[in-house]
């Protein structure tokens, strides 16, 4: 329990710890460190406030903060080191942070100044064991960290023992006893050594160990950004990746070190983590236009900057390390940007780098929070392509366009910019008549990503179209046909879904879309080509008659799956875009029948939507989807490690696995193919809407399949959080109603699953939703709620006195709704049963409690007369006024009827059960004694 300290001090102070007191009791961590923390604001007695950081760090431990915990309580102990509720918290805290040797001095002192408590000693007799079996398992680990070292140091030792002593080592570094040995042990500049070896196995066993010493320690990471970004770089993927992966992992803890306070011995020997960020961002935007870094190298310094840089919330107010990226690194990405792999200048590239920079100048240009700083990143920007466009010759002039190609891919606002620079669209469209392909290709990739916004598609409408059909009926390289094409799918698609604003004739995107197939399957043509021809279908999707066809085409379904599949990323989210259209998942406003009709009598514009976008139409789709093996395509999509899996990406994806959960039959197969594992990482890592699909994908599965199947092992509690996130206003009813379908089903299951839904705060939810005015979300709030009373937490809720929870489940069993009147009198029967008082105040809650019992055992439905004759023999149970109240009623004579069924079913027990309670208390007779019903 938390301590009300003294009463001395000011009353509004008093009242905030006293709030403070009342939701930590009632379990509410959060809500109670909010008022304790806002008490310690204006408490200005040290005795004050050593009582608020000791309750403090009850909730920390609670809340299984232990850093924090540790912490508040030192600070209470600063004050007063006699306190013992605070050393006991310190030490508990110790312990779970692995600190034995420091818990046990605590629990010792302890067990000092109150010697028979038996909580004290057996808080000691635990440590003891603790520490006893960490210095065995230490003294254990050192030997085997020496006898790695050994083999590794040791010129003579064979190649392969040496590879085995190295993995041995990646395996140690895991434990945390093994990590703190190979530390000690010096053993950093050995495994650093270890990564100039020519044995690629040896450099990734290095890596990985280097990975494991360094998770969640800053004062581990200063292991030289130099030399990592050198072997990141290396033209190996596998290293390049690991490399990446131990990067990403010293970037998380500094940024971890930056936002918890750091205290104890460690303190000393920690680096600044503001300057090692900046110093490892330093390496990695220097790797950017290096020419002696390999491609997939650049990616993953690129993917690194996606991660790390750019704020993880809009919330924090800190983008100070996106601004330093700009300042330092603009001119360096927009080199890469610039690059055309065709031509001799410029640093290697890969298939995914131009449209991870596009993603890397997004993420900065968003992340940015004022005019100033927008104008400055376009200024920067514009200053860099009109300096290479202004410089005479044409490779100057190709790697302007190229840039302003990768920006209308990113940042579109900043491409618009530069594209309207004076000569710009004239350059491109001249060069589109080029006769060298590559100066081709990069124009014709112009001209494609500038017809993405309305003004600048109707300047190519009138000026391009033309030029992009000759360059597809005339050009004989293919590879120019199909971006022409792409233009022209692009161009085509303007109207979107509605059917009636259609730019090319009758016909014509049907055209488009057989040659995209055609070359889709065509296994000759080079990958980027295919890409592209994707990119056809992801515009002309929109047209109801292109989906009907694509869907029919197996080959093509199968052709498109496996390049989704393939190292190519950045057809990721052309192919989620095909399949958002085809599966018709994206967000469709229908407009108000009245407002239709007004528009028609203004001659205004109305939308209107194609005769095969209905719903028969588009299940008969999703149904031919499966059948081509579209799950495992977007599973494979999910894993993707590339900066090309944008928010935006994950949540086309999200939308179409809600789409293919729709029908029930549907959600087994989507299951058994890794459906429900792929959606877990999309409620975390997605957009707000692609978040909500995802969750709510989620639901409809825990609904229909059992989720210990579905979601098996540990993977069932990462399910609860995206299902409780549903509860909320800013879904639908339909949303919120199928969350707590889901809910319930988890809640069924195991106390550790209800412990885990309660941790995320949805019971208040859950309790809100009891009130709403639609009957299904009201009832489903309730069956929820009836599972969720099987944990002794929620029964203290209505156990607690000053609210109408109980009323409510009283009220709610007399309610017309059948569903509604099952859970509440279900509820009702198992509180009633786990915690006997609340049956005495049973009577308190309606005057027409009595009426409401009975009707439950008048009922015609089996399951509310078993609930109604538990609920009555709890209350006989419980209490023997009670129990004489209702056979004074007509209850006796109801009970007696159902005592009598011939068969013995529960309800007929249950009932006997309470006539003999009855007879007990001497209530009523035995029947042989005279009959029942009357007092003796």
């Amino acid at each position: 329990n938390v301590e009300n300290g003294t009463n001395k001090e000011k009353p509004w102070n008093y009242a905030l710890k006293e709030e403070g007191n009342t939701l930590f009791n009632a379990g509410d961590m959060q809500g109670a460190l909010c008022f304790y923390t806002k008490a310690l604001k204006f408490s200005d007695s040290q005795a004050e406030s050593a009582v608020l950081h000791r309750n403090r760090s009850a909730c920390y431990l609670k809340l299984e903060d232990y850093t924090k915990a540790e912490a508040d309580a030192s600070k209470a102990l600063d004050v007063d080191p006699g306190d013992v509720k605070a050393r006991f918290r310190r030490a508990q805290a110790l312990q779970k942070l692995g600190r034995l040797n420091e818990a046990f001095l605590d629990a010792q002192r302890c067990a000092q100044m109150e010697p028979t408590n038996n909580t004290f000693k057996e808080m000691l007799r635990l440590l003891g064991a603790q520490s006893q079996k960490k210095s065995v398992q230490m003294s254990s680990t050192d030997a085997r960290v020496q006898q790695m070292f050994s083999l590794l140091l040791d010129p003579l030792a064979q190649p392969s023992d040496r590879q085995k002593a190295a993995q041995n080592l990646v395996v140690l570094s895991r434990e945390e006893a093994g990590a703190e040995q190979i530390f000690r042990n010096d053993g950093v500049k050995l495994i650093q050594s270890l990564l100039g070896s020519k044995q690629e196995e040896v450099v990734l066993s290095a890596l990985r160990t280097l990975v494991g010493l360094c998770t969640g320690h800053q004062s581990r990471v200063s292991l030289g950004h130099i030399c990592l970004c050198g072997v990141m770089g290396s033209g190996a993927s596998a290293v390049s990746l690991a490399a990446c992966h131990l990067l990403q992992v010293m970037f998380e803890a500094l940024t971890e070190g930056m936002k918890r306070e750091i205290r104890g011995k460690d303190e000393a020997i920690l680096p600044e983590p503001s300057r090692e960020l900046r110093s490892m961002l330093r390496h990695l935007v220097e790797m950017m236009p290096a020419s002696s870094v390999s491609g997939p190298g650049r990616d993953s310094a690129i993917n690194l900057l996606v991660k790390q840089v750019p704020r993880k919330s809009q919330r924090n107010p800190d983008n100070s390390l996106t601004l330093w990226v700009i300042d330092q690194g603009l001119k360096k990405i927009l080199e890469v940007a610039g690059t055309v792999p065709e031509m001799s200048e410029g640093p290697p590239l890969t298939d995914n780098s131009h449209m991870s920079c596009s993603v890397l100048l997004s993420k900065l240009y968003d992340d940015l929070k004022s005019d100033a700083e927008r104008e400055n990143f376009n200024k920067l920007c514009e200053e860099y392509v009109q300096r290479h466009f202004g410089r005479p010759g044409l490779e100057s002039k190709l790697r302007a366009i190229q840039t302003v190609s990768v920006l209308l891919q990113g940042p579109s606002d900043v491409g618009n910019r530069t594209l309207e620079m004076s000569g710009m669209m004239d350059a491109v469209i001249s060069l589109c008549a080029s006769e060298v392909v590559c100066h081709q290709q990069v124009a014709v990739e112009a001209l494609i990503h500038a017809a993405g916004k309305a003004k600048r598609a109707s300047f190519i409408t009138a000026n391009g179209v033309a030029l992009l059909k000759d360059l597809y009926k005339k050009s004989e390289n293919d590879q120019i046909r199909v971006r022409a094409l792409v233009g022209l799918c692009k161009l085509g698609s303007a109207g979107g879904t509605d059917f009636s604003m259609k730019q090319f004739a009758e016909g014509s995107t049907l055209k488009l879309a057989k040659q995209c197939r055609k070359w889709l399957c065509n296994e000759s043509l080079p990958p980027t080509s295919r890409r592209w021809a994707i990119e056809g279908l992801a515009y002309l999707t929109f047209d109801a008659d292109v989906k009907e066809d694509l869907v029919e085409d197996r080959n093509a379904l199968q052709a498109m799956f496996q390049l989704a599949k393939s190292e190519d990323k950045t057809v990721l989210f052309a192919v989620g875009s095909t399949l958002v259209n085809c599966t018709n998942s994206y967000d469709v406003d229908k407009p108000d029948p009245q407002m239709v009709e007004l528009a028609k009598y203004a001659k205004q514009h109305v939308p209107e939507e194609h005769p095969k976008d209905a719903h028969s139409f588009v299940e008969k789709r999703l149904m031919k989807l499966l059948e081509a093996g579209v799950v495992s395509a977007l599973v494979c999509m999910g894993k993707q490690e590339s900066p090309a899996l944008t928010e935006t990406c994950r949540e086309c994806i999200a939308r179409v696995f809600l789409a293919l959960v729709e029908r029930q039959e549907d959600r087994g197969t989507v299951v058994a193919q890794g459906g429900g594992k792929a959606l877990l990482p999309l409620v975390s890592e997605s957009t707000d809407v692609g978040k909500t699909k995802a969750a709510q994908a989620l639901a409809k599965i825990t609904i229909t399949s059992n989720p210990e199947i579905a979601f098996p092992g540990e993977r069932i509690y990462e399910v609860v959080r995206p299902l409780v996130s549903l509860l909320t206003l800013d879904c639908s009813l339909l949303q919120n109603f199928e969350s707590l379908m889901a809910l319930t089903n988890l809640a069924g299951i195991s106390e550790r699953l209800r412990q885990k839904i309660i941790k995320e705060k949805a019971v208040p939810k859950v309790e809100g939703y009891m009130f709403e005015e639609h009957e299904l979300v009201r009832a489903a709030a309730t069956e929820c709620m009836c599972n969720l009373v099987l944990s002794t937490e929620v029964q203290q809720l209505y156990v607690a006195t000053g609210n109408d929870r109980l009323k409510l489940l009283v009220l709610y069993s007399g309610e017309e709704d059948e569903r509604l009147r099952k859970a509440a009198a279900g509820t009702l029967a198992m509180l009633t049963a786990e915690q006997p008082e609340l049956c005495a105040r049973i009577p308190g809650t309606t005057s027409h409690w009595l009426e409401i019992l009975q009707a439950l055992l008048l009922s015609d439905s089996l399951e509310l007369r078993h609930r109604g004759v538990v609920v009555i023999l709890n209350l006989m149970q419980a209490e023997k006024s009670l129990a004489e109240t209702l056979m004074e009623s007509e209850a006796l004579e109801i009970l007696s009827v159902l005592a009598k069924s011939t068969e013995q079913s529960p309800i007929s027990r249950a009932a006997q059960h309470c006539l003999d309670k009855a007879i007990e208390y001497g209530i009523i007779k035995k029947p042989e004694e005279g009959g029942e019903g009357n007092e003796p």
